[in-house]
Formats: C-alpha cells, sequence, structure tokens
C-alpha cells in the first residue's frame, strides 16, 4: 500500500484497527476537523505500507489478530521510530495502560470514546511529533557540522566542552596555546556557534556515539 506524500508538512493519522466500521467512523471524525488519516487493518497491513514521511500519530487498537498494538509499539521503538501513539480499545486493562504509557504512549483510551477526548489526544500527539521533528533536524545540522571538523577540531571540542582552558587544552595535546585558539576559532565558525556557552550547549546535543568516541 502507497500513500501519497503530496501536502508534507500537513499531519497524517494512522489508524490501525481490526474493526472497518472503527476505522471508518474515526477516518470520518479527524476529516471533519481537516486532519488526513489513512486506516490499516492490521499492524502488518501498516508495516508493509509505504508511509510518507509527515508529521502525525497512530491511533492504535491494542487486540487484533496477529501481532497487536502493543507489540507493535515495541517494534516501532526498537526500529527507532518516535511517532506518537494512542492506544483505542474496548479491552484495556490497568497492566496493559502502564506497559503503553511506559513505553512513551500518548494516550490509552477506551472505547468508546468522546470525540473531543480523541481529538485532544490526536493534537497533543500531533504536537509531540512536530516537536520531535524539529529537534531531530536541529541534531542532524549538529551532526553534519561536526563531520567537517578536523580530528584535531573534534579533539578541542571535546575539551572546551569539559570546560577545559585553552593552556590545560594545549598543555594536554602537546601544542601551543597559540595552536588551540586557532583551532578553537576554526571549530567554532563551523559549528556556527557564537559563544562558549552555544558550543557547549551544541555538544550536549550530539548523540551519544558521537561525544564518547575515542580521540585518534
Amino acid at each position: 500500500m502507497s500513500i501519497a506524500a503530496d501536502n508534507s508538512d500537513r499531519p497524517l493519522v494512522l489508524i490501525v484497527d481490526d474493526d472497518e466500521d472503527i476505522r471508518f467512523a474515526l477516518e470520518e471524525l479527524l476529516l471533519s476537523v481537516g486532519i488526513d488519516a489513512c486506516c490499516f487493518g492490521s499492524t502488518q497491513e501498516l508495516l508493509h505500507a509505504e508511509l510518507p514521511d509527515r508529521p502525525g500519530c497512530l491511533i492504535l487498537d491494542v487486540r487484533m489478530p496477529g501481532a497487536s498494538g502493543l507489540d507493535l509499539q515495541q517494534h516501532l521503538a526498537a526500529a527507532g521510530n518516535t511517532r506518537p501513539i494512542i492506544f483505542l480499545t474496548g479491552h484495556g486493562d490497568i497492566a496493559m495502560t502502564v506497559q503503553a504509557m511506559k513505553a512513551g504512549a500518548v494516550d490509552f483510551l477506551t472505547k468508546p470514546v468522546r470525540d473531543q477526548t480523541l481529538l485532544d489526544a490526536v493534537a497533543a500527539g500531533i504536537e509531540k511529533d512536530i516537536s520531535l521533528r524539529s529537534a531531530a533536524r536541529h541534531v542532524k545540522q549538529h551532526v553534519d557540522r561536526y563531520a567537517k571538523l578536523t580530528p584535531r577540531e573534534r579533539e578541542v571540542l571535546r575539551e572546551v566542552a569539559k570546560g577545559r582552558l585553552n593552556k590545560q587544552i594545549a598543555f594536554d595535546l602537546g601544542i601551543s596555546e597559540v595552536t588551540v585558539k586557532l583551532h578553537r576559532g576554526s571549530l567554532t565558525k563551523k559549528m556556527q556557534a557564537t559563544s562558549v556557552g552555544q558550543l557547549i550547549r551544541i555538544w550536549e546535543l550530539l548523540p551519544a556515539g558521537i561525544r564518547e568516541e575515542k580521540s585518534p
């Protein structure tokens, strides 16, 4: 199943429920408030679909033939998919609710649900996804800029992030303080930082794998 990627900035809500009537009702509700929706009858159907890269969230039934909604939540998390999930079920219990919410679900609602309650949860899910996507874009920018640093500039950046002074960095790396200043100026420019504070914040936003890599 392929879904058109038109209006890539428009939110798209993915509905996964084995009850066709429920899928239709949810899609109609979302369309009535101007939110695009796409329906799937099972988790496998969703996983085999070619999904456009659009912000949004998932409305997910818990108990379905084959993999459950909770199974899908685990699968998506393991794959690094952070799309927010709203569970909607007629068979929920406390244990399921706790499991889903601990795993990051936006909400766990019981059928029948008030239209406004569901729409409020969808709005929260979409807002969360937009925020996550924005943060991910910023991190990618920082990673791309970090990739342009020379090995020595990366060493100096790592030391700057520790709060080390130029003379301390120079001693540790066996280079002159003037050379440290030159590397520091160059890396600050490449990372598009305007202050030491901003440089440190950028460093802290880099993935742990980069921050923990050993110096050559």
